[in-house]
Parts: structure tokens; C-alpha cells; sequence
């Protein structure tokens, strides 16, 4: 595999989402990264396995933008909530939400990111789905009103959010916590080094 320059603060890596949750994971934990807005169409293909639509959309997001970030490091990712069978993506509306919080309440689903890295060459060099489960506490009507009316279950998987207000109905969870903000550490960490993207981790100044 040929080598290529390690992501450091003259060459940070892309990511491939604006979601102001990938972001401020990737600052928490001091990757030197650029955002950049993949414009493509979220769409969710129940025939197929979800770890595969979650992985897909990723790759997607990632070629995307790789034409207007040439011999980068471009990380992409996309996160689904499970339950059933059924997929949920980002509400599109308060009565959307109000169905997907209804529909996990008092159960446990899955959340699912599937994560694409694109080296330099442009070749993609690793993919994969993490899976967390989260058990959501049974929810009154009075409580999802009220939460749907903070505004925040509106571009989140599930309409929930794990890091803010919505952690109040958090019963248990089972797996990476990061994963459910939407960007598994441990595995993006570790596939970073594995691809050579990272010469180790943490970064030294």
C-alpha cells in the first residue's frame, strides 16, 4: 500500500458531514479535520441489511466531496436507528417525530454507524458499521410534546439526542457511546492508524 502523509495540522482530514455532532467529537479528542457538506439525498433501503445502508450512505457522503478535496484523508459516516426491522433516519416533521418516539419507548433498538475512509490515491481503504443498543424509558405523552417542542429531535437518527436533553429518557445502553452521538471513537481511531492515516494516537503538538 503506498504511503502517504499522516493527517496533522497542515493536512487535516475531511470530514465528509456537517453534523455539529461528528465535529465536535473530532475536536474533543484533537484531530486536526475541515468539514465539508456532502450533498446527497439520505435515502433508506429496507431490502437491504442496515449495517450495509449505513455503510453505504458513508462511501457516498465521501465521494461526494473527493473531487474538491484531492490527495486528502476524507473521513465519512452515517448513523440509523434500528428497531423492528424498521429503519428511522431524521424526522421531517413534529408528527414524524412524535411516530419514532412513540415507537421506542419501553424498548430497546439499535443504532448503527457505518464509517468510509478515502485515502490520498482516492482509494477506499476501510469500512465499518458499529452497533450500540439503547434502551428508552417508557415516555408519557406529556414528556415527547415537551421534547419535541425543544426542537432538538430534528436532524437526529431517532429523534433523540444521547448528549443533550434527550439523554433524560436513556434506560440503558449497551456499547460505544460515541457511536450514538454519531461517530464510534475507538473504531475510527483505530482504523485511522490502521490505514495510515494516524502514526499513533493521541496526537503530539
Amino acid at each position: 500500500m503506498m504511503k502517504y502523509h499522516p493527517i496533522n495540522k497542515n493536512n487535516p482530514l475531511v470530514l465528509a458531514s456537517i453534523s455539529p455532532r461528528r465535529r465536535a467529537i473530532l475536536k474533543q479528542i484533537g484531530i486536526p479535520f475541515e468539514s465539508a457538506g456532502s450533498m446527497i439525498e439520505e435515502t433508506l433501503y429496507e431490502e437491504i441489511q442496515p449495517a450495509d445502508i449505513a455503510c453505504q450512505m458513508a462511501v457516498r457522503k465521501v465521494e461526494s466531496v473527493q473531487n474538491i478535496y484531492k490527495h486528502r484523508w476524507i473521513l465519512g459516516a452515517d448513523t440509523i436507528v434500528v428497531i423492528n426491522k424498521k429503519i428511522f433516519g431524521k424526522p421531517k416533521d413534529s408528527i414524524e417525530c412524535q411516530e419514532i418516539l412513540h415507537s421506542l419507548k419501553g424498548k430497546t433498538h439499535k443504532v448503527i454507524t457505518g464509517f468510509c475512509i478515502h485515502d490520498p490515491g482516492r482509494n477506499t481503504v476501510h469500512i465499518e458499521a458499529v452497533m450500540t443498543k439503547v434502551k428508552i424509558k417508557e415516555l408519557s405523552e406529556i414528556e415527547i410534546e415537551a421534547y419535541i417542542k425543544t426542537g432538538e429531535p430534528f436532524g437526529k437518527a431517532g429523534a433523540y439526542a444521547i448528549q443533550g436533553i434527550g439523554s433524560f429518557m436513556i434506560e440503558q445502553i449497551n456499547g460505544s457511546y460515541t457511536n450514538v452521538v454519531g461517530l464510534p471513537v475507538r473504531e475510527v481511531i483505530s482504523a485511522l492508524i490502521k490505514c495510515g492515516a494516524l502514526k499513533s494516537f493521541p496526537l503530539i503538538e
